[in-house]
This record gives C-alpha cells, structure tokens and sequence, in this order.
C-alpha cells in the first residue's frame, strides 16, 4: 500500500475556490476527467452533501493493461460536503472501475488558510492498494506517480476555472452598467420629451389666451 500526501495554497478566498472546485471538471488542464453526473444531493443542518459519478481516462503502461485491460472509461464515486458556516469543503473519491482488485480512495479538502483568510489551503492525501496481480507493488508505484501528475494539473485546471469566472463576474459588471447607462439616457430622453412637450402646450396656451384677450 502506497500512501500520497500534499498541501497547496490558492490566493484566493474560500468562497471563490469552493465555487470554482464544483466546476473543476472538464477543463483543457487536467483532460483525464471528462465528466461529472450527480447521483444525489442534498442539505442537512445547513451542510451540502452530494454524490457524484465521476468519469474519466486512466492511462496504463502497455504492460499494465495487458495485465488488467484498458477500459475506455473508469468511474469512481465522489463523495463531498460544504458548509458555508465553517468554510470547509471536503471530497471524498474510492474508484469502482477495476475495484475487485486496485482500490485508490482520495481526500481532499479546502479550508480558509490559518494565517491569512484571503488565501485557500489545499489538503490532499491518497491510498492506493493493488492486490491479486502481478508486479502490484511497481504498479502501485506507477498509480502514485500519476496521482502527484494529476493532482498539478488539478490545481492548475483550478486556477483555469477561478480565471473563468472571474472573467465572467467582470462580464456581467459591464453589462449591468451599461444596462444602467441606457436606462439613465432612455430616462433622460423620456424627460426632456416630456419637457419638450409641456414648453410647447404651455406656449400654445399662452397664444390661445392672447387671441382671447384681444
């Protein structure tokens, strides 16, 4: 059994990574996920809780794959929570692809860092397990690899997603304030046609009550 650790800090608040983690996947970073299906979701005691499919390309040494095959798609389960009150989120990942005999269950979890609460500490920790096939200890070995190759691409595909929705948060500022500055002119406009119209029953007034007095 291998086990895999790591720490990052994103410069980002809490609020924000959260967010983007949910919309992680896909990303043209990190392509060995390909997509994310919600089995289940639901809020207790103000906590998200939610259980997702995640389907994605795991890519095997020719050695590896004559031993265990090469599925076009693996699956694994996801299991996470976030609660907004303590600003924690936490997933929970165990293959089901190949699980009668490999078994890689993944941590991760987000919390705003101890010494600076703009910032995002990243905790992530992997087990893997292969049993009941040749050369398992090496191909332990390998699937750690590609986890610590995947976990940087992970962050970075994080990052991808922050800028995304920065850029598209910045989008929808512009469009509200230009939708602000044409309702300001078509209210301006309205105005000064109302003016416009009162001047001139004003001044049609005005030279109906002089032909009157004359």
């Amino acid at each position: 059994m291998k086990i895999w650790t790591s720490e990052h800090v994103f410069n980002h608040p809490w609020e924000t990574v959260a967010q983007a983690a949910w919309r992680k996947y896909p990303n043209p970073i990190n392509t060995a996920v390909i997509g994310t299906d919600v089995v289940e979701r639901r809020v207790v005691d103000g906590v998200l809780h939610t259980h997702r499919l995640v389907s994605s390309k795991w890519y095997f040494p020719q050695w590896a794959q004559k031993l265990i095959g090469s599925p076009n798609v693996c699956y694994a389960s996801e299991k996470s929570t976030v609660d907004p009150k303590e600003r924690l989120m936490t997933l929970k990942t165990i293959n089901l692809t190949f699980g009668s005999f490999l078994s890689v269950y993944e941590t991760l979890s987000y919390v705003p860092h101890p010494t600076d609460p703009s910032k995002t500490l990243l905790k992530q920790e992997a087990t893997v397990q292969v049993e009941g096939v040749p050369l398992n200890r090496y191909m332990e070995d390998v699937l750690t690899k590609n986890i610590s190759t995947n976990a940087g691409k992970g962050r970075q595909g994080l990052e991808w997603v922050i800028g995304k929705l920065n850029a598209e948060m910045k989008e929808l500022a512009n469009s509200a304030a230009n939708s602000t500055n044409e309702i300001l002119t078509q209210t301006k406009k309205s105005l000064d046609d109302i003016t416009d119209q009162a001047r001139k029953s004003m001044d049609e007034l005005s030279a109906t009550a002089q032909k009157i007095h004359i």
